[in-house]
């Protein structure tokens, strides 16, 4: 049964006022594990600071949608909310380079990473026939402009540290048929290149995704994933944007690391904390399903040698789509944020 997990960036990511805040950030973000300064006003009202670089070394973003969602609560005195979603606006997220301006929103990015003293995380999602018309649509016009995009990208990254999602679904939708075959051969190039160029980079890590456990088999995977460049990249990331368990997806990923080298993996543990829904729809269990929870909290201690680390790719707190009577694809829902967050009690 085909189960995607589209939904993940609205192209409102793209627009001047957030390069203008992730500039602004790069100027003015937080350093060490607990300073208060940073957003778009030199003052950080919600307070939101860094983790412990010891077990979570990824940049938590003091300007994001879920923090300037705590200073809204907060300043309205809604003090129990401001706490639900500190709980998201606290964690390391990923940071979805939007189509315009790469080169400036990873040099943003990384900047106030590295004045932070930690490393970006960063998701790569503009292949060309991105999503399959669905409600993630989009991605660069070809592949000569996908390939100048990522020239922006890499620039912007420059030898500063940074992890690299590489291309949500864009593997799975050449196995599972979504992408016409007239497009493959080029997608394999393209991800191919975009593997080499970026692991030229003195400070990247580069993930290439690997879809969730709840879709395709490890059978069905390895060999496309080696035609994307797997054995050049970092590892693999599973779980992006899907509900699946920690221990499905471990075993997923230790089966298919099996068949590709013993390549390590990540898994997005941002919205897995009850598991998939099994409810409705069978082909929209994807879509801001009911009575989800935050997952475990983004870290690179993972106790397994092949678990690189529990991410936080997918935003919690963003949609998945207007589905469910929710916005478009990638905006900020705060209701369906305080239910992610009611569910980890």
């Amino acid at each position: 049964m085909y189960a995607s997990h589209n939904g993940r960036f609205g192209m409102r990511g793209a627009g001047a006022a957030v390069l203008g805040a992730v500039l602004l950030l790069a100027g003015c973000s937080s350093s060490g594990d607990g300073g208060d300064e940073g957003g778009s006003g030199g003052k950080n009202p919600a307070a939101i600071g860094q983790q412990p670089k010891g077990t979570d070394p990824y940049w938590v973003n003091p300007d994001g949608n879920a923090a300037r969602q705590v200073a809204r609560y907060t300043g309205d005195g809604n003090a129990k909310d401001a706490g639900l979603v500190r709980k998201i606006a606290g964690q390391p997220v990923g940071e979805w380079i939007g189509p315009d301006s790469p080169e400036a929103e990873a040099k943003g990015f990384t900047e106030a990473a590295a004045k932070a003293d930690r490393e970006a995380l960063l998701v790569l999602y503009n292949i060309p026939h991105r999503d399959c018309g669905q409600f993630s649509k989009g991605g660069a016009a070809d592949g000569d402009a996908y390939r100048a995009w990522l020239e922006g990208v890499a620039k912007g990254i420059g030898d500063r540290g940074a992890t690299v999602i590489l291309e949500p679904d864009a593997v799975l939708h050449l196995v599972d048929g979504c992408t016409p075959q007239e497009f493959h051969e080029e997608r394999y190039d393209l991800l191919k290149g975009a593997v080499e160029r970026l692991k030229e980079l003195p400070g990247t890590k580069v993930y290439l995704d690997a879809g969730n456990a709840g879709w395709h088999t490890p059978d069905a995977l390895f060999q496309p994933l080696r035609q994307a460049g797997i054995d050049r990249a970092d590892g693999f990331a599973v779980n992006v944007s899907n509900f699946q368990t920690n221990d499905v997806s471990k075993d997923f990923g230790k089966r298919l690391s099996a068949k590709v080298g013993g390549k390590p993996f990540v898994i997005d543990t941002s919205r897995n904390g009850n598991g998939p829904y099994t409810g409705g729809d069978p082909a929209k269990t994807w879509c801001n399903p009911p009575g989800r929870a935050l997952g475990e909290t983004p870290t690179t201690s993972t106790g397994d040698e092949l678990v690189d680390a529990y991410l936080w790719i997918k935003r919690p707190g963003e949609s998945d789509g207007d589905c469910r009577g929710g916005p478009k694809a990638g905006d900020w829902w705060p209701e369906y944020a305080l239910g992610l967050a009611r569910g980890t009690g």
